[in-house]
């Protein structure tokens, strides 16, 4: 690649960066500070300076790429090989367990039969990787040169999405859910959170931080069922959720911040990546168990020699040479799915002791076995319990279901608008049972008169209130049942189970990445020393992004390929709206139910009327700005700093 760079290099010889680029910088340890040797941007820096091609320092014309698992994570990295790795797409290999791509961006089935997503996807517009690469990815619906980022922002700027029905209760009726409800206590446990380090918290849960308070308060409500947050989960993640989402704290009751897709995630996702992927020259090989890695130790470091796969029931090793690579996605959030329907339920019992055996896990722990460099697959899979959720898909044709979703809706279900705007939430559904109802139609080929809709529900251990089982031992019609009683409809049960087709997917691992962990539990995307081997998805470790989004997925897989071929070329930090002034006001007003924080009408006194007035959060600020109440929130605030600090 040197003819690339030729007319340069005077000043890459004499550059001390270039080779040396830090490819994942840290936001939360770096002082943004201009100096006469600063030549790369802020770790954050967000924008189009960050759009530069990658330089590989040498060809790779003839490596080989092998990917293990094809996600999103793994479809993305074979993205980022081509387009900034300058990889020829037919040296890439994917290695999949499964007969279809996609991992657990799953979208199936149809009208007769029923349709099928475990889970959906409830998206930011800072999705910097995602939105990276989607732009792009030529449109699914639109004629070239529109790609996916432009039908996406076409849906979403011209149908916003929010919801009327957030929280219902008393069978049904719609319960209010304007306020978040936290105690002054409960506030200043989440600023304190936010203030603490990271280190500190490492295998703490939230409940071992939070009061009784916080837990029953409907700001947990609307961020447990948004997130799938249980009160056993890190604490860490918690933290980092919060400063990752803080500028969409506004939107979390009423859901407002969101945007979401025209289809489901398979349609709008895994469909046009993988046909770009595939007319460059990816391969795809199903069916192909990868088992173990032939992993060679020296004293420069770790390289795969060969990958140790299961092909129609024989033992296959690939051979890797010295330039060729390796991408694994580690374990896996969907693995081991069991199913139901209408007459059968997905699962009746739960054993741990064959927890994380499956393919999907197994080849983290083996790598595990070679070296604490590969962390601690066991702390996020031997508990199922505590990861396990169900959810439920339902095609639906016209039923009293349907007319009673009509209540709840922003917009009629049939419109191709915004329909629930989110997922509305039962608060006295012992399950904590929530359903959604997203655009319509959910699938392209799906019939006029169908709508999808999808439930799930965190507390599926509990015995219903109907019905008196868990959620697991439930075929679909009881689920049904479950759901028509919490609506006030369970008088026209027969009607609704005559038109409903019901999928059922219990999930042992869902959530295992949010179970609590410490430094060293999980690997880093290139763990220390490794030459020619990249750790991708959910169960990797990056500096301050979350996990269980399809950006954290995609951020890996971009950090991945820069390191192994070390591109002149950096992966920003999360956005930095946590930063942001306006953000930080804002939350704080949030955070009291819009009534002023203490110190506000200080603040107000002091900008208004000048440039910056307009960073202060929007409401009522006339009742409480008067010099009595200044002199007391004053010493008020000055007593709260003295507390954080303390």
């Amino acid at each position: 690649m040197k003819e690339i760079t030729s007319k340069f290099d005077k000043v890459l010889n004499a550059s001390a960066e270039y080779g040396n680029v830090n490819h994942e910088p840290d936001s939360s340890t770096e002082q943004q500070r201009n100096t006469p040797k600063k030549a790369m941007p802020f770790s954050d820096q967000i924008g189009n300076y960050q759009r530069n091609k990658g330089i590989p320092n040498k060809s790779y014309k003839d490596s080989k790429i092998y990917i293990v698992g094809s996600g999103i994570a793994g479809m993305s990295a074979a993205y980022y090989f081509i387009r900034d790795g300058h990889v020829p797409a037919e040296n890439i290999t994917f290695l999949e367990q499964l007969h279809i791509e996609g991992g657990s961006l799953d979208g199936a089935g149809n009208a007769k039969d029923g349709y099928v997503i475990r889970g959906g996807r409830e998206m930011d517009m800072t999705y910097e990787n995602l939105w990276d690469m989607f732009q792009d990815i030529p449109a699914l619906e639109m004629p070239a040169p529109y790609s996916v980022l432009d039908e996406y922002r076409l849906i979403n700027d011209n149908d916003s999405n929010y919801s009327k029905a957030r929280l219902i209760h008393n069978l049904g009726e719609i319960k209010d859910f304007s306020k978040f409800g936290l105690a002054k206590k409960d506030q200043l446990a989440i600023i304190k959170l936010l203030l603490k380090k990271k280190e500190e918290l490492d295998d703490l849960t939230i409940e071992d931080y939070f009061s009784e308070s916080f837990l029953s308060s409907n700001f947990w409500t609307f961020w447990r069922t948004m997130f799938a947050f249980e009160n056993w989960h890190s604490l860490l993640e918690l933290k980092l959720y919060m400063h990752r989402f803080l500028h969409a704290i506004d939107g979390l009751n009423d859901l407002s911040s969101l945007v979401f897709p025209k289809y489901n995630q398979y349609d709008t996702f895994v469909t046009p990546l993988r046909k770009v992927l595939q007319d460059k020259g990816v391969k795809i090989q199903f069916n192909v168990l990868v088992k173990d890695l032939d992993i060679q130790s020296n004293t420069e470091g770790k390289t795969v020699a060969g990958i140790i796969t299961e092909q129609d029931g024989q033992e296959v090793r690939i051979p890797l040479g010295p330039n060729d690579f390796v991408i694994v996605t580690t374990g896996s959030m969907t693995e081991d799915t069991f199913y139901g329907d209408n007459t059968k339920a997905p699962i009746i019992g739960i054993d741990n002791s064959t927890s994380g055996q499956s393919a999907g896990w197994k080849l983290w722990k083996n790598l595990a076995a070679k070296s604490a460099i590969f962390g601690k697959p066991e702390k996020f899979c031997s508990n199922i319990e505590k990861s396990a959720w169900e959810s439920a898909t339902l095609t639906c044709k016209p039923s009293a279901l349907i007319e009673k979703l009509k209540g709840y809706s922003v917009n009629d279900p049939y419109s191709g608008k915004t329909v629930t705007g989110g997922i509305i939430t039962i608060t006295d559904s012992n399950w904590l049972m929530s359903f959604t109802c997203n655009r319509q139609p959910h699938f392209p080929s799906q019939p006029d008169d169908v709508l999808v809709l999808w439930v799930y529900a965190l507390f599926m251990d509990k015995q219903g209130n109907y019905i008196k089982k868990t959620m697991p031992e439930c075929t679909g019609d009881e689920i049904l049942a479950e759901l028509c009683h919490h609506l006030g409809i369970i008088d026209q049960l027969d009607d609704v189970i005559k038109n409903t087709i019901v999928r059922t997917t219990f999930m042992p691992y869902i959530t295992s990445m949010f179970m609590p962990r410490a430094k060293g539990d999980r690997p880093r995307v290139v763990p220390n020393g490794c030459k020619n081997l990249g750790l991708v998805g959910q169960f990797v470790e990056t500096n301050n992004d979350v996990v269980f989004t399809m950006e954290s997925s995609v951020r890996t897989a971009r950090i991945a390929v820069y390191e192994l071929l070390n591109l002149n070329k950096q992966v920003p930090d999360i956005n930095p709206l946590q930063y942001d002034i306006r953000h930080l006001l804002k939350a704080a007003r949030t955070l009291n139910d819009d009534k002023p924080f203490i110190g506000e009408g200080l603040l107000r006194k002091i900008l208004k009327g000048s440039y910056f007035e307009h960073i202060l959060p929007g409401g009522d600020e006339e009742s409480e700005d008067h010099e009595s109440f200044l002199a007391e929130q004053f010493g008020k605030f000055r007593d709260w700093l003295k507390g954080i600090k303390g």
